[in-house]
């Protein structure tokens, strides 16, 4: 082949060459990509929770004897309604009687040295004045009365700290109260402050329910709380929300919410297990599809179809709270927006689509 052949082949390859590079961006224009489209709408949800708690007594004591020892009598049982200074409890109280037997007897030895003291103190002060005894004798019975109120001072405390000992042998009820559990038995060796028993104060009530702290995060106005006891539920009554506790349990992810009970009803005690049932109606949220669901550095994110140029653009997304297939938004979207449901994983920003089933 002559150097003029080769030299004009080349240049025909060339310039195919350069052809088909001009032609590429117009044999790679893309079609529009069909995708699954979802418009946008404000709905508003009620909701309905169901949770399962406990009743318990709205003030509660748990009664301890001040010092430690053996229990022989607790006297009363769980469920006893006992008047303010009832015996609860008697511990063995042998050691602390004779405590208080010997220190009757110091405080009447006590009694008896000063008594004679002062009449000792009389006499001296009369023979001094007849000149029949000395000043130093007269000094040395006024220093042995003052001894003997010293030594009457202490048998009178000793004969206090006695009696409070054996006293505090005895537990008593502070108040109108009710027994609910009874935390130790008889024969039982309990430390100073251990609580034997525990005590309903007054006869209001609570249920008390741990709320899953996603429940919480929310804020809803919540007015009546249906109740019904769980082995009996044909019974119903209502509650108000009375207290939500500021901490969350770290191992369970709850929160402790106290309810009050409005009624009063025998029937009920305390530790039965009850159910609170409440529907609230939430504010008008936008609610997605799940498969909508995408996803920036920044955070959840949602592909939005331009309904001028059908391009598409990832868009930043509040998800409140997460259900069965769906994710409810507080923020975000509008209302008549147009979000792909299907094929987001085939976007970029500013792809050209089309609704699937739509004639190009």
């Amino acid at each position: 082949m002559s150097l003029t052949a080769l030299k004009h082949r080349c240049r025909g390859v060339l310039t195919l060459c350069a052809a088909l590079m001009l032609a590429t961006p117009f044999a790679q224009a893309e079609e529009p990509l069909p995708v699954e489209l979802f418009t946008t709408t404000l709905s508003t949800q009620t909701l309905t929770f169901s949770l399962t708690g406990e009743v318990v007594a709205r003030d509660t004591l748990r009664a301890s004897f001040p010092s430690g020892g053996r229990i022989a009598q607790m006297q009363v049982e769980e469920g006893d309604h006992v008047a303010s200074g009832a015996v609860l409890a008697q511990m063995d109280s042998v050691q602390q009687a004779q405590a208080l037997r010997a220190a009757q007897a110091g405080l009447s030895t006590a009694q008896a040295n000063h008594t004679q003291a002062i009449e000792d103190l009389d006499r001296q002060d009369t023979l001094l004045e007849r000149g029949a005894t000395t000043r130093i004798s007269r000094d040395s019975a006024e220093d042995a009365l003052r001894i003997a109120e010293g030594a009457l001072t202490q048998a009178n405390a000793d004969l206090d700290r006695a009696q409070r000992a054996l006293d505090d042998a005895t537990l008593t009820a502070p108040t109108n109260a009710t027994v609910i559990k009874r935390l130790a038995e008889p024969g039982q060796v309990v430390g100073a402050a251990q609580p034997v028993l525990e005590l309903a104060l007054g006869r209001q009530i609570d249920a008390v329910f741990d709320m899953p702290e996603v429940l919480m995060a929310t804020p809803r106005n919540i007015d009546d709380i249906d109740l019904a006891l769980i082995d009996r539920p044909e019974t119903h009554f209502t509650g108000t929300l009375r207290e939500v506790s500021p901490l969350v349990d770290a191992a369970a992810g709850t929160v402790a919410v106290k309810i009050t009970i409005n009624e009063s009803h025998p029937f009920l005690t305390y530790g039965d297990a009850i159910r609170g049932t409440v529907t609230v109606t939430d504010a008008p949220r936008i609610t997605l599809p799940y498969t909508a669901m995408s996803a920036t550095v920044d955070g959840p994110a949602v592909w939005v179809v331009d309904p001028d140029t059908m391009a598409v653009s990832l868009r930043s997304i509040t998800v409140e709270r997460y259900e069965t297939g769906w994710i409810i938004l507080s923020g975000g979207l509008e209302e008549n927006e147009q979000v792909v449901t299907r094929g987001a994983q085939l976007l970029y920003p500013g792809r050209i689509v089309r609704a699937a089933g739509e004639s190009q």
